[in-house]
């Protein structure tokens, strides 16, 4: 790199005579004007920033909670040679805190005519689009008396998609859908509308499930096997309305309703159904349709990316009729919506009839681990009051869940930790009763 300025400053001086550095005026004219001439010609050696060539590579997407790498180069297409002090800027949301300065900036020596690669380290911290602002170059002189400096466009998108960690539940659910389908030996096999087989009977069985007639053919006690229907339709609406903006721990419950939603996209599509997408407050935020059962996930990722929560009421009878449009035949409708007693009562209990006639309607609810806490509060006159709190907050949630629960929709109200399997085993449930 350059030299420091106390360095060139006494090179400079070097070659002026000794007896012109006395205090007086001709004295301090002749430094002031060594200096000046140092830095003229510092700057005019200075390679020049905006005739630079800048090219970007490297990762276009990236789960939230991993690193991206990002890849600048930059070409000197000059005659001199270029020692600068680049910036690579980012949105704050690109990095951790306290980590922003370590890895935007860089030094680099780049001869005439010779290009160099820095890579930036991301480490997101939030969902959506991280755009890449401008590149600030410092280019700075033999003697590091001088800089020119221009920030420069070089821009990169990467999207950063949501993290689904509860991937780590799907082994265990696939193992209950292979059971539930018959491809594991169990002693019960699963129940449905569609015929499977004829075994022995066993012990144990259900004998509403004996076939007489090929008993009587083989004389022997038949039994006949179902599996689970395939082929159904599964509609997963997300609430993007305010309350899907509430924070419950470190988290919106958007996010934890988008983990759920892509652990039972996940199954489904394994257990043969047709799974769609839509987010929707006042309109429809996002919308996924007949995708092919290995594009599912990766295009509900990519649609939930960008999602954030609006702050608006949503409207129920708008959402209750997109979701008629878009399941024009009988569905398994899964929203992903508040449990709070307001908006169900005023918004979506009178619209409940339209969807239970025509569809098998779950609603799943994050529900906030703090408020269990509080119930269990004592010793204090504020802590009887943080129980009685939290006691009436529980019970106003149950006495929703059974308002909706007699208009023929099955709830899941869970913490966010537990929603996402919670909703998964309910969706087996109802396809191992033939409820699809």
């Amino acid at each position: 790199m350059a030299l420091t300025g106390r360095a060139a400053l006494l090179a400079a001086l070097g070659s002026i005579p000794v007896g012109l550095l006395e205090p007086s005026g001709a004295g301090l004219l002749a430094v002031n004007g060594a200096v000046a001439l140092a830095c003229a010609v510092d700057h005019a050696l200075a390679a020049p920033v905006r005739s630079l060539v800048l090219a970007r590579s490297g990762d276009t997407s990236v789960r939230l909670g991993e690193p991206a790498e990002v890849q600048l180069t930059l070409t000197n297409p000059g005659r001199r040679t270029l020692r600068a002090r680049v910036r690579d800027a980012w949105p704050p949301s690109s990095w951790t805190p306290g980590t922003e300065a370590a890895a935007s900036r860089h030094e680099l020596t780049v001869p005439p005519g010779e290009r160099r690669r820095l890579t930036t380290r991301l480490h997101p911290t939030r969902r959506g689009d991280r755009h890449a602002d401008r590149v600030t170059i410092r280019s700075y002189g033999p003697l590091g008396l001088w800089a020119r400096q221009a920030s420069l466009a070089a821009p990169w998108t990467v999207r950063v998609l949501p993290p689904f960690t509860s991937r780590k539940h799907l082994p265990s659910r696939l193992a209950r859908l292979r059971e539930l389908d018959g491809r594991t030996s169990v002693l019960t096999r699963g129940e449905g509308t569609e015929f499977d087989s004829l075994r022995d009977y066993v012990p144990g069985d259900d004998t509403r499930s004996i076939d007489w007639r090929a008993t009587a053919r083989q004389r022997k006690v038949a039994v006949r096997t179902w599996r689970p229907e395939r082929d159904r339709h599964i509609l997963i609406c997300l609430d993007t309305g305010r309350t899907s903006a509430g924070r419950v721990g470190d988290a919106p419950r958007l996010d934890s309703a988008m983990d759920a939603a892509l652990l039972l996209a996940a199954l489904a599509t394994r257990a043969g159904d047709r799974v769609d997408l839509l987010a929707h407050d006042r309109r429809p935020r996002a919308q996924v349709r007949g995708r092919a059962s290995a594009d599912v996930l990766p295009s509900f990722v990519n649609a939930m990316a960008t999602l954030e929560p609006e702050l608006v009421e949503t409207d129920s009878r708008t959402l209750v009729s997109t979701i008629l449009r878009n399941a024009p035949r009988r569905s398994l409708v899964v929203l992903l919506t508040s449990l709070d007693a307001a908006p169900v009562e005023e918004g979506l209990l009178p619209l409940l009839p339209s969807l239970t006639q025509r569809h098998t309607v779950l609603l799943a609810s994050v529900a906030d681990p703090h408020v269990a806490t509080m119930t269990a509060s004592r010793g204090t006159v504020d802590a009887v009051y943080e129980a009685a709190a939290g006691t009436q907050t529980q019970a106003q949630r149950r006495r929703t869940a059974d308002q909706l629960s007699r208009h023929g929709v099955h709830v899941v109200d869970a913490t966010p930790d537990t929603l996402a399997p919670a909703l998964a085993d309910a969706y087996l449930s109802l396809k191992a009763a033939g409820r699809l």
